[in-house]
């Protein structure tokens, strides 16, 4: 009789802690840039490079909690949540690769865009100066997913939201005269930009 109390027992421990593991593994799948522990303290402390505008994956033009979304130029985060409101009606969803950045941030960038491309001058065609950058300034957004970019390439000009770099399809910024004028045209690249030499 004890022995049968003892297997009820355990039994039920193992299916109680399989519940708690399947609840846990549901919220952590659902809020997948948070850990485990953050999500059951119902916080997310973010990381110093989050703080420089740094954005783990999936953040989008609504996630106030990161600098990267929060700092951007109030206007041009009006007119992506709008757009980004709208195309969600389409089915496509705006994901922020990078939105403002520290200029320490900026820096680090360009380092590495230096390293990878070999030279200052072809890495300026990717990566601007903390000094000219316009993310720094928070007036510039890199989207991720070809079928937000494709979305804003067709109708992103109804929100003043253009593309300025034709090899950066994901790079829009807020030009207000498009929404009646449209866009205007894009420089091949950054370096071509002549706010990009000062």
């Amino acid at each position: 009789m004890k022995h049968r109390a003892s297997t009820r027992t355990t039994t039920r421990r193992t299916l109680g802690l399989l519940v708690i593991t399947a609840a846990v593994a549901g919220i952590v799948h659902q809020t997948s840039v948070f850990s485990v522990g953050e999500v059951l303290r119902g916080d997310h402390r973010l990381t110093t490079a989050e703080k420089g505008g740094s954005l783990p994956g999936q953040v989008t033009v609504f996630d106030d909690q990161y600098p990267g979304v929060a700092n951007l130029e109030p206007e041009l985060l009006k007119a992506l949540r709008q757009a980004a409101t709208d195309a969600a009606d389409d089915g496509v969803r705006f994901y922020v690769n990078s939105g403002w950045r520290s200029p320490e941030y900026q820096r680090k960038l360009l380092r590495d865009a230096v390293a990878k491309y070999g030279s200052e001058k072809e890495a300026a065609r990717w990566v601007a100066t903390p000094e000219t950058s316009p993310h720094v300034s928070g007036n510039a957004v890199d989207i991720g997913r070809s079928d937000a970019t494709a979305w804003l390439s067709e109708n992103g000009a109804r929100y003043g939201l253009c593309q300025i770099y034709a090899n950066e399809p994901w790079h829009y910024e807020l030009r207000p005269q498009a929404i009646t004028d449209g866009c205007p045209p894009m420089y091949p690249d950054p370096s071509h930009d002549p706010r990009m030499r000062r």
